[in-house]
């Protein structure tokens, strides 16, 4: 069992709902239908790698170097790609604009990419 997966698997899916509520009710009024979008896709890249970290979290045992490769993709992927949408949007929703932010998601959506190679791996070598 890895604790630190399920720990962080669990404020993920905590986090996600509470910030999903958040975009459909307060964002609503706020954001336009373009950046309602782009935050409920950051919402949902949150849940569904909340839970895969879940599942790993009780499958894969800490002493594997590969397991703990596959179960930190997800966390560095899950904050650069969801989080920097997340702040991208509410920047722009306040005619903000900080250019750094903008070549992390795609970071994120590697790192995630690569999560779920290193997944597919692990199972090949089986």
């Amino acid at each position: 069992m890895n604790e630190n997966a399920i720990i962080i698997g669990g404020i993920f899916g905590f986090s996600a709902i509470l910030l999903g509520a958040f975009g459909a009710h307060l964002l609503k009024k706020k954001l336009n239908l373009q950046q309602l979008q782009s935050f409920e896709t950051g919402v949902k890249y949150q849940m569904y790698h909340a839970i895969v970290l879940l599942i790993l979290g009780f499958q894969f045992p800490v002493t594997s170097t590969i397991n703990n490769y596959i179960v930190y993709a997800f966390i560095i992927g899950t904050v650069l790609f969801s989080f920097s949408i997340y702040a991208l949007v509410l920047l722009s929703a306040n005619n903000k604009k900080l250019k750094f932010l903008g070549p992390i998601t795609p970071l994120g959506g590697l790192f995630l990419a690569l999560g779920w190679g290193l997944l597919v791996y692990k199972y090949m070598l089986i």
